[in-house]
């Protein structure tokens, strides 16, 4: 699989979970640390940590991966998964806003998830 089926993968997981705001951020052309960037937000901790377990059954099942590193889970405001082609960032409102990932990463091409109906 590809990294951006990946990426789309990983966002469609985030929306199984009712995350805001997805954003896949394409940065192998500005960065070798990865290919793709996946953001997105959860309201409360328990729903950051919802999301990130969604994203890590959903990749294990569909694609056979487990994360090379995860991050933040125990607090549960920002979770970092990667899964080396694919980083996920899932974070609180207030984590997001002060860390800004989407500016850090704006030389990258940058699209809005849009909500499946299912």
């Amino acid at each position: 699989m590809d990294s951006e089926k990946l990426a789309e993968l990983v966002a469609d997981a985030c929306d199984d979970r009712k995350a805001t705001d997805i954003r896949l951020i394409r940065v192998d052309e500005v960065s070798s640390l990865a290919d793709w960037m996946v953001i997105a937000s959860g309201q409360s901790d328990v729903q950051v940590r919802a999301i990130a377990r969604s994203v890590e059954d959903c990749l294990e099942t569909e694609a056979d991966l487990l994360p090379l590193r995860k991050e933040g889970l125990n607090e549960g405001r920002w979770a970092l998964l990667d899964y080396g082609d694919v980083i996920v960032h899932v974070l609180m409102p207030d984590e997001r806003g002060y860390y800004d990932l989407e500016a850090f990463w704006s030389h990258g091409e940058s699209r809005t998830f849009l909500r499946s109906v299912k």
